[in-house]
């Protein structure tokens, strides 16, 4: 079922004419129920038209945004402050899935970042990412939904805010943006999510595992967006591509990259056997 339209915007778009002004909004809504149903009129209205060959104008520059709408809750602290609980008690999977939902709810911000940020792409940039978003926003409601079956929420925990910050720090290009987090940060997830998956059904909890074999499938295609559009900003600026990742990731990242490897789910988003010998060989 369609979810209503949230206050402060019409699905005929008189309140935010532009898809800039639309990705704006629902990067600034704090509230998770109203960032998803936004996110899903949003997709709903902008992507025919840009399958139609539309192209979204601009009608002033994009601002700079230190902090994305996001809730009160759940508290932030450094990575290493997140508690780990063993997935043996109902708390300790709730805690895992809560970590998923915060990534999840982090992505969504990515994505219209992503989209709001970087101008005069191709329209089939500005498709893939408000697909990723419809995506993120999808994975963030089905993971709630399994928390609370668990009896928390998504709040309940400490979380940190590690994928933010390096959206702050590519927020400059949109090729170093690609590299650091459609390749390097979810890509990431490729490489963990069958452990946790693993894990998850050795203690009884099938409900959860499948809820991440849908996600990790549905990743791929995201990570491979992020290799589409890295490609196309090297061709732009005349860089080799394997050289200026393995670069971006050692200057903003290093050791990010490291063994054990998902090397199926890497080669299907577009990571090369070159690159994936180079990673296989030494962290990156």
């Amino acid at each position: 079922m369609p979810l209503a339209a949230p206050s402060g915007i019409t699905v005929g778009g008189a309140e935010a004419p532009t898809l800039f002004a639309r990705a704006l909004h629902c990067l600034r809504t704090t509230d998770p129920d109203e960032k998803l149903a936004l996110t899903q009129i949003v997709a709903a209205t902008w992507l025919p038209r840009l399958a139609a060959g539309e192209h979204p104008a601009a009608d002033s520059p994009p601002e700079s945004i230190t902090t994305p709408g996001r809730p009160d809750r759940p508290h932030l602290v450094p990575p290493r402050d997140v508690p780990q609980r063993k997935l043996s008690t109902v708390e300790g999977r709730a805690a895992l899935l809560h970590a998923v939902v915060h990534i999840e709810f982090n992505a969504i911000n990515l994505a219209w970042d992503a989209v709001y940020r970087f101008r005069d792409m191709p329209s089939a940039y500005y498709a893939d990412f408000i697909g990723v978003a419809a995506d993120e926003a999808r994975h963030f409601a089905m993971l709630r939904e399994r928390l609370r079956a668990l009896g928390r929420d998504y709040g309940d925990f400490d979380a940190h805010n590690g994928l933010w910050e390096m959206a702050l720090k590519t927020a400059h290009d949109v090729t170093a943006r690609m590299a650091l987090v459609p390749r390097l940060l979810e890509a990431r997830g490729l490489d963990v999510t069958p452990g946790m998956i693993a894990r998850l059904r050795s203690v009884g909890d099938s409900e959860s595992a499948e809820v991440l074999e849908i996600i990790l499938r549905e990743e791929v295609a995201h990570v491979a967006a992020g290799t589409r559009w890295f490609e196309h900003g090297c061709a732009t600026q005349g860089l080799e591509p394997v050289e200026t990742f393995r670069n971006l990731v050692e200057t903003h990242a290093s050791g990010a990259v490291r063994p054990p490897l998902n090397l199926a789910s890497r080669r299907a988003a577009g990571f090369s056997d070159a690159e994936l010998a180079a990673f296989a060989g030494r962290p990156v």
